[in-house]
């Protein structure tokens, strides 16, 4: 199953082009580089839902935990280090 999985903007690179924004994002100290090109609202600190290596949407921080720990303890978290 696909699901999208929440996560906290650390960086922003290229930040006055929108389609070629990318972020470094947070998933629960595993970071990864994200596409930000669907949520050019999003500034470092935010959270956002991604999908595939791209951000969705803004979420709410109280959210974005709530889903993240759902996650955790459906095993779904470890894939994410590979």
């Amino acid at each position: 199953m696909c699901l999208a999985i929440p996560g906290k903007i650390l960086s922003i690179t290229n930040q006055l082009d929108e389609t070629f924004r990318f972020g470094k994002v947070s998933f629960g100290g595993i970071t990864k580089e994200v596409n930000l090109c669907m949520v050019p609202e999003a500034n470092i600190d935010d959270y956002v839902l991604v999908h595939v290596g791209v951000a969705i949407s803004v979420v709410d921080e109280e959210e974005a935990k709530k889903v993240f720990s759902y996650l955790k303890e459906m095993g779904e978290v470890e894939e994410l280090g590979e």
